[in-house]
């Protein structure tokens, strides 16, 4: 974990948890990455699918299911217009692939958008053809029955392409700055635990980090479509719409270290969506077999134990060690759970735990039922 090596504690602080969870402050011991105290979770309703086209607002869903209603708690709700834009954006809302076609950043960022749609998220977006662009596309075929390829062909494009509602959906949007944007809590973050855990909030380190993790936009990326931005509140900005998440229930999660992916699967064994993953390191393996899940937190702390036996508390935040989400499994000391470096989601290695972007793991946080299935692969 970002350079712990040690043995860590996993305690709650809970600033806004699910309305199912218990928080007991308390921080159990464990020796590998992160523990937290078992609570009573109440089983997600089965929900139907709620439709991904957004109509200027997204990360809002409309369904009235538990795992939507979960969803809509954990997620900003965020208006948007196509008012304005500029032409470099209004060419990768217009963008089309066919065969024989470079994937440029053009191309790039229309294709990442398409695969996030779908429920197979790419990580950060940055309109680059990369292994997890690659990892979502090879997902997303195989959730359709489609022959899986290492690059993209007609067969791919067509299926995503294939809803008329989404394929028109804007993939670059207006987004006015709200006084909320910019009046976040900051902070410089220090680079040792015990430094860490005197501060407030390990919260974003600048107004741009919180902006690009609230649009699931790579921090380059933003500032690259905003070149004379100054990032101040009631100015517009040039944004990458999300989406909306999936919202059917999820009764099983499969971690394979091979793709460096976490498939998610509805009670009837269906692909409903998949994450761009860190599982475990040669150093830190993560465990094998099957568990389950024991315990959904938002916002959870983190206790870090060094090799005196020294503990440090480090506060909730996006920069927490295991970003705003924990996931509690069966097996002590492991589970799901976010990130500080979304951008490093796959590239790095983990302390034995499946490490998502915090937007992912706050996705799955809705959705996951108590109880689920857990496999390592």
């Amino acid at each position: 974990m970002i350079g712990f090596s040690t043995a860590v504690f996993m305690g709650q602080s809970v600033a806004a948890p699910l309305d199912s969870v218990n928080a007991n402050n308390q921080a159990p011991t464990n020796n590998d990455e992160a523990s937290i105290s078992k609570n009573n979770v109440n089983k997600a309703n089965t929900a139907e699918e709620v439709s991904p086209v957004t109509n200027g607002i997204n990360q809002k869903s409309a369904g009235d299911s538990k795992t939507a209603n979960a969803s809509n708690k954990f997620l900003p709700t965020i208006k948007y217009t196509t008012n304005n834009l500029s032409i470099a954006a209004q060419k990768v809302n217009d963008a089309t692939w066919k065969e024989g076609m470079n994937i440029d950043r053009i191309i790039g960022t229309k294709l990442q958008a398409l695969l996030n749609w779908h429920h197979n998220g790419v990580g950060p977006v940055d309109g680059y053809w990369g292994k997890n662009t690659r990892k979502a596309m090879q997902a997303f075929q195989q959730a359709n029955g489609l022959a899986v390829t290492d690059t993209l062909n007609n067969e791919t494009w067509q299926a995503l392409t294939k809803i008329e509602k989404l394929t028109v959906q804007p993939v670059l949007v207006s987004y006015q700055i709200t006084d909320a944007d910019v009046n976040i809590k900051m902070t410089e973050i220090p680079a040792g635990a015990e430094a860490k855990s005197k501060l407030e909030g390990l919260y974003y380190e600048s107004i741009t980090e919180g902006l690009a993790e609230k649009f699931h936009i790579s921090e380059s990326y933003l500032k690259a479509l905003n070149p004379k931005a100054s990032f101040t509140a009631g100015e517009t900005i040039t944004v990458y719409n999300p989406g909306n998440p999936n919202t059917k229930p999820v009764s099983r999660v499969v971690a394979d270290k091979a793709t460096e992916t976490l498939y998610a699967y509805d009670d009837k064994n269906n692909l409903v969506a998949s994450y761009p993953t860190t599982v475990g390191s040669t150093a830190t393996p993560s465990p094998t077999g099957t568990h389950t899940v024991e315990v959904k937190v938002h916002e959870p702390n983190y206790t870090y134990t060094a090799k005196d036996g020294s503990k440090s508390i480090l506060p909730p935040g996006p920069n927490n060690p295991v970003g705003s989400v924990w996931i509690g499994l069966s097996k002590p000391s492991y589970g799901i759970h976010g990130s500080p470096d979304p951008d490093r989601i796959s590239r790095q290695a983990s302390a034995g735990c499946i490490r998502l972007t915090n937007w992912d793991a706050l996705a799955l946080l809705g959705v996951i039922q108590n109880g689920a299935t857990v496999e390592f692969k």
